[in-house]
Parts: structure tokens; sequence; C-alpha cells
């Protein structure tokens, strides 16, 4: 319970201010404990950040696991769930900078090892350069809500979406 609200108040704290503002003692704060509840459970604010973005990773499979269950297309099927979940992040910011704080070369190792187990895994169904360009595609525009571009400079979201997601038939 506690743990999971230490998570929470980082991830938000994250979002909310930046990755800059997640201190020990704002994390603390923000969670109602004191820092030797925090380092009770986590050692460290390194290992804190490690836990917020294994958590973070852990929903976003989740999320991919869910979409594809509803997927009856074996071809592009990783491509597809992987577009619908990464152009929802922009409608969760906390999600969405929560995973910003992979800029750590250890938490990218996180982010590398998930993606390289997925790519694995549907290596007979999504494997094509197309399929990869695809999701190249579908990071970019997640990086354009991170960066909060303008949405007068850019296609509406459910219009790209839609667009990919075709791309990503055979034959599409």
């Amino acid at each position: 319970m506690l743990r999971r609200k230490l998570l929470d108040c980082t991830a938000q704290l994250a979002a909310e201010q930046s990755v800059n503002a997640v201190t020990v003692q704002a994390v603390a704060a923000a969670a109602g404990v004191t820092k030797g509840g925090l380092f009770h459970h986590f050692p460290s604010k390194e290992k804190l950040i490690e836990a917020v973005v294994r958590d973070q990773m852990e929903q976003f499979d989740g999320a991919i696991e869910s979409h594809l269950a509803d997927d009856s297309d074996n071809y592009g099927c990783f491509t597809r769930a992987y577009l619908n979940v990464v152009l929802q992040l922009g409608d969760n910011p906390l999600f969405a900078q929560s995973l910003s704080l992979t800029g750590d070369p250890m938490l990218c190792e996180i982010w590398s090892d998930w993606l390289r187990g997925r790519l694995a895994r549907h290596q007979t169904t999504d494997s094509s350069i197309e399929l990869e360009i695809i999701r190249y595609a579908a990071d970019g525009y997640w990086l354009t809500d991170l960066w909060q571009v303008d949405n007068d400079i850019r296609r509406e979201r459910e219009a790209v979406r839609l667009h990919l997601i075709s791309a990503t038939r055979k034959g599409g």
C-alpha cells in the first residue's frame, strides 16, 4: 500500500513538475511519510526511479496485452497494439512523463530488454521493416505530446492512428 503510494507520488511529481523535482524529501512529503519510511521500501532515489519505470512498463505491457487479445489478424498484431497504446500516452501525462524518466542508461536497458523480448516473441508477425518504421512513427508522435508541440502544426492523433493502423495490414 505505501509502496504503491510512493510509486504514484514519484510519477506524479515527475509529470507535474519535472524529473528534477523528484527528490527523496519531495516524494516522502507528497506521500505523507518520513524519508526513513521511503528508504524502508527503496534504498535510494535511483532504486525508486527504477521501480517507477518498471511499474510503468508493467502497465504499458498490460495495455499491449489487452490490445493483442482483441486482434484476430496475426500480421502486424504487435505493431497495432503498440500503436494503440503509444498513441494514447498523450492522454495520460503521468504515464508519458514517467516513461520519459528512461534517459538514464540503466533505465534505458529496461525499455530495451522489454522491446527485445516483445520483438522476439512476435518475430513471425512483426519483423518487417515496414512495421518497424510504423512503430518509429508512433514513437515520434508520442514525443510531440511529451514536448507539447502545438496541435495546430501536427495532424490530429486519431487520424494518425487510423492511417498507421491501416498501414499495418497486408496490402495496406
